[in-house]
């Protein structure tokens, strides 16, 4: 069944784990001190977001490493798409209006 990203992405601690994992990749340790969460929700939330597609994991000695994996934003930008060139139009429509009141 294709998971929907925007129920992965409506829980808070995961857009948080995408965060940390957007400047750079993160052991399980790191994101439980950064996120100030226990091991147990990282470790549930990181399955959530690996099962999706978010985060790709490796092993390094004995910790697993998280990255993130742009992939399924797409999904997220493509349908943002048609809201942001309504917003790019009012935008450029403002500023017609300011640059006539210049005038």
């Amino acid at each position: 069944m294709p998971v929907d990203v925007f129920t992965v992405l409506a829980e808070p601690t995961r857009r948080r784990i995408l965060d940390q994992l957007r400047r750079d990749e993160r052991s399980v340790g790191e994101l439980v001190d950064g996120l100030g969460i226990s091991q147990p929700a990282a470790s549930k939330h990181l399955r959530v977001l690996r099962d999706a597609g978010f985060v790709t994991v490796r092993t390094a000695a004995r910790q697993r490493i998280y990255r993130l994996d742009p992939g399924p934003l797409r999904t997220v930008d493509d349908w943002l798409d048609p809201y942001r060139r309504l917003w790019t139009r009012h935008l450029d429509a403002l500023e017609r209006h300011l640059d006539s009141q210049e005038q």
